[in-house]
């Protein structure tokens, strides 16, 4: 896969683009199945300190969150201003959310062999993907970190319990904008949702420092997921309730079970400030914290975990020495190719263009989103910024951008700017003002995580400035 920075995109281009969904159906290859053994009295030690870690007991929460309104019903949010005569094609359209969700659930319990309960390996299922021997237990049981399966929220703007550089995972849907807070995913890394009419799962693995989505839908079928308690490359396993297959939550893809092989199709999302996510979208919703759990929200269960010359937990493969293991990186995945870059050259750049299997691509990089897995809370974690990958083709016209000068999540949402047009963009891909106000960068699948989940799960990925 030829890789190469550019300064522009290349003058041939595709006429016009749409707001339709067209993902990236890409499936990411697993890395070849290695057999290691990892000590036994390892293994028990981590478990029980994970297990003490995740409050497991009887932690409570010292913040019950807030009923939410659930007779109130979200106003658009408003659009910005603009000085063309009429907004371009790709104008997303707004829509009214009402802050109570109706969920689309999963089907029912399927006539299938469990993977989860019967082993990976048990008759009359598929051959795994991955050898067993490589999927590690992480200590707690199945649903020992429970995952929601009925978020509640309420408007951004009635938000009190996060700070504003605290970190969020977002996505919009269909007009529909959801923020998950990081500070709850820590505590249940599995959200099953509706947004925008669509069943989704949120994933988020603090280990590899990774937040994916999923379309929770194959065919016809209807899914939703929990934790399985099982890690494979130090990332989240995920089974699902029909079948009770194992998934890898970094790829999307099912490597035991009676689904073996099948590929969940991803959504692109970002993690940015919650200044950001309330600045660009102020009623949008965002994912309360939850009652029930007895869960310490609001604080880090990984107290100085994000360490570039950390030791991944519960990870016995050969590490990749281009990099530190914990060095954290932005993979993109696009067209058939990926590529890693490693988030302090981006943070350096600011904007940097990309050549990814023949297509252009364009990665933002804006201060002022803390790290959730370093600080005892959550809020108060070092700077590492927030990062966004688009097509950066508008209605035909190739755009080139760059950074404004000092610009961070605390100086409003504007915060890049193309050199066509004028016009001043969001770490979300927003135009905001100038010419193009209202338009929207086709977002790009891309992870931001550690350097060992990116090489374990993709060996062969370039890594972009390797030393």
């Amino acid at each position: 896969m030829a890789l190469t920075t550019a300064a522009s995109v290349p003058a041939e281009v595709r006429a016009g683009t749409t707001t339709s969904r067209r993902l990236n159906r890409f499936r990411l290859k697993l890395a070849p199945v290695r057999r290691r053994r990892v000590g036994l009295a390892l293994r028990l030690l981590a478990a029980a300190l994970m297990l003490v870690a995740l409050g497991c007991a009887d932690n409570s929460s010292s913040d019950e969150p807030s009923e939410p309104d659930t007779t109130e019903t979200a106003s658009t949010d408003a659009a910005p201003a603009t000085t063309a005569a009429a907004p371009p094609s790709t104008t997303p359209t707004e829509v009214i959310v009402n802050v109570k969700v109706t969920q689309i659930p999963g089907g029912p319990r399927e006539s299938t062999v469990s993977a989860l309960r019967e082993g990976m390996t048990a008759p009359l299922l598929p051959e795994p993907l991955v050898s067993p021997l490589d999927v590690l237990s992480g200590g707690p049981p199945p649903d020992g970190i429970p995952s929601i399966d009925a978020p509640e929220f309420e408007r951004a703007t009635d938000v009190g319990f996060l700070q504003p550089q605290e970190a969020v995972v977002t996505l919009t849907l269909n007009g529909d904008a959801r923020a998950y807070p990081v500070q709850v995913l820590l505590w249940h890394e599995i959200v099953n949702d509706t947004v925008g009419g669509e069943p989704v799962t949120i994933t988020y693995c603090p280990l590899c420092n990774t937040a994916i989505g999923y379309y929770r839908q194959l065919d016809d079928r209807i899914f939703d997921f929990g934790t399985s308690g099982r890690l494979y490359n130090s990332a989240l396993v995920m089974y699902d309730r029909q079948t009770e297959s194992l998934w890898a939550h970094y790829t999307g893809q099912a490597i035991a079970g009676a689904l073996t092989g099948s590929q969940l199709e991803l959504i692109p999302m970002a993690t940015v400030a919650f200044e950001t996510f309330l600045d660009e979208h102020p009623n949008g919703l965002v994912m309360t914290r939850p009652g029930g759990f007895g869960r310490s929200y609001g604080t880090n269960p990984y107290v100085n975990y994000d360490t570039p010359n950390g030791s991944p937990t519960f990870f016995g493969g050969p590490p990749d020495d281009r990099l530190p293991p914990q060095t954290r990186v932005l993979v993109i995945r696009h067209g058939g190719a990926s590529v890693a870059v490693q988030l302090d050259t981006l943070s350096s750049a600011g904007v940097l263009p990309l050549d990814l299997g023949g297509t252009p691509v364009v990665a933002f990089h804006l201060p002022g989103t803390a790290t959730p897995i370093q600080n005892q809370q959550v809020a108060f974690g070092r700077d590492v910024g927030a990062t966004g990958v688009f097509d950066p083709i508008v209605d035909g016209q190739a755009l080139t951008f760059s950074r404004m000068p000092d610009a961070a999540s605390s100086s409003g949402p504007g915060a890049f700017t193309d050199d066509q047009t004028g016009s001043t963009w969001s770490i979300l891909g927003r135009a905001l003002d100038g010419p193009l106000a209202g338009a929207q960068l086709q977002p790009i699948e891309h992870i931001d995580t550690f350097w060992f989940a990116a090489a374990a799960y993709d060996p062969d990925i370039d890594l972009l400035d390797a030393p």
